[in-house]
């Protein structure tokens, strides 16, 4: 590490800490429109879902209307990926600050500490996901009062602002793999951490896919299932990390 250039080290750091801000921070800017007359007749031409929004008294549709919208689940799921990015990175970094036989001792003990966790957080938010899958496509079928349900809760997802949000995200993780390879080329022959990252770039690749080939009343469902995808990978990453975490504690152990 003695000819690591710290600075472009600390501007890769820094790029992904802002990645992963910028991700939690979607959470309260990623939430659906309001429902109205008009939004459903532009997404259902036959309006039969429409016409039943208008035979709704006023009081009943702007009640219907307010209901809160979900914020989008896709996007603020790919910390589980990118924070585990940041973990990794964040663990070459102390090694610049603490001696190396500090940090061969605690290295195993504090990866095995975030593995077990990032294990349980996201295998806790795949459940939530897929209960809300449920509940979406339960009501989306379950016509027609249920599909106008479905159409002023999650019908209206901000796909735009998606999209916004996962472009700055990947310009950011670009810019991130290019000052971290700037500041050392041999980060690329570590494995591992060129796969994490590869995997970090497919995660938004996903959630962008799902996000765009359907139409958009039916985002909210792809969203979600693509926030299940993003959690699966992070687990096997959590998992690949545990198992390396176990070996090293155990070679500091004997």
């Amino acid at each position: 590490m003695d000819d690591l250039r710290k600075p472009l080290f600390l501007v890769a750091l820094v790029l992904i800490v802002l990645v992963v801000l910028l991700e939690l921070g979607s959470l309260g800017v990623l939430g659906g429109k309001n429902a109205d007359a008009l939004a459903v007749e532009d997404l259902l031409p036959a309006g039969e879902t429409e016409e039943l929004f208008r035979s709704l008294e006023p009081d009943e549709q702007e009640e219907l209307a307010a209901r809160d919208k979900p914020p989008g689940m896709g996007i603020p799921y790919l910390v589980f990926l990118d924070g585990t990015v940041l973990f990794t990175v964040a663990l070459v970094g102390a090694g610049l600050l603490l001696p190396e036989t500090i940090q061969a001792k605690t290295q195993g003990i504090v990866t095995l500490l975030f593995s077990a966790l990032l294990i349980v957080t996201a295998l806790a938010f795949i459940f939530v996901a897929v209960a809300a899958v449920s509940l979406m496509v339960s009501l989306l079928v379950a016509a027609p009062f249920g599909t106008l349900i479905y159409l002023a809760i999650y019908g209206f997802f901000n796909r735009g602002g998606a999209n916004v949000a996962l472009t700055l995200l990947m310009m950011l993780k670009l810019g991130f793999v290019a000052c971290l390879v700037l500041a050392q080329q041999r980060f690329l022959q570590n494995k591992g951490l060129v796969l994490l990252i590869l995997t970090s770039l497919l995660g938004n690749v996903i959630v962008s896919f799902l996000h765009g080939f359907v139409p958009g009343f039916l985002v909210s469902i792809t969203d979600a299932i693509a926030a299940i995808v993003v959690a699966a990978l992070a687990i096997l990453w959590a998992i690949f990390l545990l198992i390396g975490s176990l070996v090293s504690v155990f070679k500091a152990v004997s």
